[in-house]
């Protein structure tokens, strides 16, 4: 006998709205419960490994673990500028950039207080960053009382909108540029001039020294001199390995957000999964009815899965969206999710939702319609026809 029509599964969905709807509705719940939270894992390890060019070095005060730690003198400055195997823009200028760090109180958005990380830079320090960009405004001009603010500040504190005044340590400031680093830790501080911020802290001139190596230097070789200085007490460390260091802080949060992923996706899995299996079961009538019109199992069969696998992929497109629109609301709501930085301020992770998140949560609502439409309709199919009737 000829095997249903691809017509048959269709009709039945028609015919089966409410319960299809209720089907695709929990499904949908499914993939966004679990693509949240694998949103919320990606974007806080993005956060946490994204930090830092490879091309770069940074030089701390010997025994400092972080900027906000380290203080250097303007001739440990001079003394490491000009090494050899340091990059230079063309007009000769080395990429080099001396940066001062403070960490003063700011005002959230919801209205409590946080220490957030001010980095006071020369305007080279583009250049040395170069994952940092300028994505609203402009850069600050120097001596202005002027700041760029990352995009995590922007979104979670008050005030740091573009053109607004900013109370930050001992006045106002005003935000004339939103920097973007790809969601990375950059995103969670606040720029302003060298001299500016300097003023404002009081204290030594300098935190550290970021460098970017020219193409071919021996970047060991480099930091052993720089090291081996005895006139300064300096370490340089590359830069990627410096924000890996300062990542542990968050392995905690890490850790909990891991944890609680895996039973809300189990949970949210066997749900949808059951509920699926129940709207193939109670058509047990239907598939007795099917084979004694002389329809093989295996056509049956068929049939059932593709119907299931296409409303959840149907389940998936609504959760899709629906992560969409919840991750959009709680960067509203939230501005942002905060945690502590050895730096004692307060890192920013932006919750943004992934190809890789989406992917997943698109195997694992596949999974639920195999899973729910098989196993029931196999059961079905394989009891004789006037069993299968009998349950009427």
């Amino acid at each position: 006998m000829r095997g249903l029509p691809l017509s048959y599964p269709v009709r039945n969905v028609r015919a089966r709205l409410r319960r299809t709807a209720l089907t695709i509705g929990v499904i949908a719940l499914a993939v966004i419960a679990t693509s949240v939270f694998l949103a919320l894992i990606t974007s806080l390890k993005h956060t946490l490994v994204a930090s830092g060019s490879p091309d770069n070095l940074i030089v701390l005060r010997k025994g400092s673990d972080n900027d906000g730690s380290s203080m250097l003198s303007l001739e440990a400055f001079q003394a490491v500028r000009f090494l050899d195997g340091i990059a230079r823009l063309p007009d000769g200028t080395p990429l080099v950039s001396a940066e001062k760090v403070m960490q003063p109180f700011a005002r959230t958005r919801a209205g409590g207080r946080e220490n957030v990380l001010v980095r006071g830079v020369d305007p080279v320090a583009l250049a040395v960053h170069d994952e940092v960009r300028i994505a609203e405004g402009r850069m600050f001009r120097p001596s202005s009382s002027e700041i760029v603010v990352g995009r995590g500040i922007a979104g979670r504190y008050a005030n740091a909108d573009l053109g607004a005044e900013m109370f930050i340590g001992k006045r106002n400031w005003r935000v004339v540029g939103i920097l973007e680093s790809g969601g990375s830790s950059f995103e969670s501080e606040i720029w302003g001039d060298l001299r500016d911020v300097a003023r404002d802290a009081n204290t030594f001139p300098y935190s550290g020294v970021r460098m970017k190596l020219a193409p071919g230097t021996d970047r060991q070789a480099l930091i052993d001199r720089i090291d081996r200085d005895p006139r300064y007490a300096l370490q340089a460390t590359p830069e990627v390995e410096y924000y890996a260091e300062q990542a542990k802080s968050a392995a905690t949060l890490y850790g909990l957000l891991v944890i609680l992923a895996i039973p809300v996706g189990v949970a949210a899995g066997f749900g949808a999964a059951n509920t699926m299996f129940a709207a193939v079961q109670s058509r047990t009538v239907e598939i007795g009815t099917l084979r004694a019109l002389g329809f093989s199992r295996a056509t049956i069969l068929r049939s059932f899965v593709l119907e299931s696998v296409v409303i959840s992929l149907v389940g998936f497109v609504v959760g899709a969206i629906g992560t969409l629109c919840v991750a959009f609301v709680l960067r509203l709501a939230l501005g942002g999710i905060g945690f502590g930085a050895q730096t004692y301020t307060i890192n920013v992770v932006t919750l943004r939702v992934r190809p890789t998140d989406l992917a997943v949560a698109l195997v694992f609502a596949t999974a639920i319609g195999l899973i729910g439409g098989l196993l029931p309709a196999w059961r079905a199919a394989h009891l004789r026809p006037v069993e299968a009737l009998r349950k009427a």
